[in-house]
């Protein structure tokens, strides 16, 4: 039997990726359900042109209270993403959740009791890292040692505003976390995976508003610097990208090896070749541009393999957990600098 899932909050277009790439694996779609009093007209019309055909439930009971719902995604507003998490495992499903995961220490912590008593997964679905091909080949380069032994992560996340596009809660801090909670938790996860870290300490935090004083809840510029016992990394993210790029933001991540560098410059190569997923190797033979486009996406099958095995494939639980405490951290000590 098929794996089935379902949807509880579809308040940012991250659940069109995680939805669409569960199907692509055979689960299948079989409800949903958002709060009314925090949907989004604008994801709410997205959601609809693309899954027509699932069931939207007025009661999210009718979700948790089906036992053949193996798994549910969660994109509500962040604030509410642990509480409606806590209340699926508590009903016996797993869980994928969009970024963050969690928005307080205090979430986290609840999260963490809930797993260690019902068993279940809670696995935060990072696309900046699970929904591109060109990380994808850059995880099986590294793991084969074409550049040697990772030092360093740089994670550069740059974000269009699109503040047409954006609800209140988006310009809530409360409501989102804080950048670094938010968008920062993306390069943590990916400095945390490269450097192969299990911890690390925060030696930079920093968050700021420059462009948007009218918006004193938006947080537009954060950086982050970390360094574990087996690497180092540093991060910056925005909401500056400018209208003219031909995409939401130049997203890019440089791995620096003992014995070379990978390069990903995931959605736009600005001056270089069309599309997506540009990924430059340098190492002691090769100097080159390598075609991602058959990576694939391995993490929605691992994720479905792990629902079934109770295994932890796809990203153990502990990773899961140690990202947020580390964006949730950094984000506190951010704020308490000024």
């Amino acid at each position: 039997m098929s794996l089935r899932f379902a949807a509880l909050g579809i308040d940012h277009r991250h659940i069109y990726g995680m939805a669409e790439n569960m199907q692509a694996i055979g689960a299948e779609f079989v409800s949903w359900w958002t709060n009314p009093e925090t949907s989004n007209p604008v994801t709410e019309s997205g959601f609809l042109k693309r899954f027509a055909d699932v069931q939207q439930v007025a009661d999210k009971r009718a979700i948790l209270d089906d036992p053949s719902i193996d798994l549910v995604l969660i994109s509500s507003v962040p604030k509410d993403r642990a509480d409606l998490a806590i209340e699926a495992m508590q009903a016996g499903k797993d869980i994928m959740t969009d970024k963050p995961g969690c928005t307080t220490l205090d979430q986290l912590a609840a999260v963490k009791d809930c797993v260690a008593e019902t068993g279940r997964i809670w696995s935060i679905d990072f696309s900046e890292r699970f929904e591109v091909p060109a990380v994808t080949k850059a995880a099986e380069l590294a793991a084969e040692g074409a550049i040697g032994k990772v030092v360093q992560t740089v994670g550069l996340g740059p974000h269009r505003l699109n503040r047409h596009l954006r609800p209140d809660w988006f310009f809530d801090r409360q409501a989102y976390g804080g950048i670094i909670t938010d968008i920062g938790s993306h390069q943590i996860d990916q400095f945390l995976f490269f450097t192969g870290s299990t911890d690390a300490e925060i030696t930079l935090a920093l968050v700021g508003n420059y462009a948007n004083p009218d918006d004193p809840g938006l947080q537009d510029f954060g950086e982050v610097a970390l360094r574990s016992p087996t690497g180092h990394g540093y991060i910056r993210i925005d909401w500056y990208t400018p209208d003219a790029l031909p995409t939401w933001g130049d997203g890019r991540l440089t791995i620096l090896g003992t014995e070379g560098t990978i390069e990903l410059r995931k959605y736009v190569d600005i001056g270089g070749a069309d599309g997506t997923d540009h990924l430059i190797l340098v190492n002691g033979s090769r100097c080159e541009k390598i075609q991602c486009d058959d990576a694939g996406l391995p993490y929605f099958q691992r994720l479905a393999n792990d629902i079934r095995d109770r295994t932890e494939t796809a990203m153990p639980q502990a990773h899961a957990f140690k990202v947020m405490e580390l964006a949730l951290k950094a984000q506190e000590l951010a704020e308490a600098r000024g």
